[in-house]
């Protein structure tokens, strides 16, 4: 895809690719943005290149005008999505607890998956599925 919108903004030209810059760099930025642990870092270089692309075909203060629109808009989302979660919490308590739950346990899981890879010797205890024992209805 991002092959494609450097395509077709070569294509276009630098007068018709205007309108349409801040759509074309939003997946860019994120892509340069986040910070996944299986991110690839082919993808991170190709959307870099197609940036600077960008920036010679339409210019620098046409392109830092598009860009800092879209890093504005990716930072209101993510302060409206910290935002929602945190009323969340206050409005849904029992959902709040149960997500708190889940974060615990997976991060338990990581603490053993990481002891494992540095003493391969050791394993460590793993829960049992308790799949059935939820599934039966006990008073």
């Amino acid at each position: 895809i991002f092959k494609f919108l450097g395509a077709i903004s070569v294509d276009l030209g630098q007068d018709r690719i205007k309108p349409y810059l801040p759509t074309i760099l939003t997946p860019l930025y994120r892509e340069l943005n986040s910070n996944y642990a299986e991110q690839d870092p082919t993808l991170k270089n190709l959307s870099q290149e197609i940036i600077e692309l960008l920036k010679k075909l339409v210019g620098l203060e046409a392109f830092s005008l598009a860009f800092s629109s879209v890093q504005k808009q990716a930072n209101q989302k993510r302060a409206m999505r910290k935002k929602q979660r945190a009323l969340q919490t206050v409005a849904n308590p029992d959902i709040a607890a149960r997500r708190k739950l889940k974060r615990h346990k997976n991060k338990a899981e990581t603490r053993k998956r990481k002891i494992e890879s540095l003493r391969p010797m050791y394993k460590a205890k793993r829960q049992r599925s308790h799949a059935l024992k939820d599934l039966a209805m006990v008073e």
